[in-house]
């Protein structure tokens, strides 16, 4: 009879995974393994959550937060929302500035 195979306690590898090669020394556009070590033990993560970490912060600075419109209104939405206020109540703006 074939042996077992013990099975890993570790996820198998997303398909979508990627090779990450640290830099020899840092620089704008990368780090070395030391800083990323540096890094992780200072904030007390793993390397690979010290990755995760700055790709969050920079897609958060780098990246719209909101969802593309369609530009400015259009005369006709104007006049809905000026027909959708109350009258006397609220003094309608064209600009917010």
């Amino acid at each position: 009879m074939p042996a077992k195979q013990a099975e890993s306690k570790r996820k198998k590898p997303a398909a979508s995974s990627i090779l990450l090669r640290y830099r020899d020394a840092d620089s704008e556009y990368g780090v070395s393994r030391e800083t990323a070590i540096r890094l992780a033990q200072t904030l007390g993560l793993s390397e690979t959550q010290v990755i995760h970490v700055a790709l969050a912060k920079f897609a958060r600075q780098a990246l719209p937060q909101y969802e593309a419109d369609n530009g400015p209104l259009t005369a006709a939405q104007e006049k809905t929302i000026e027909g959708l206020q109350p009258r006397g109540r609220m003094k309608v703006k064209a600009s917010l500035f």
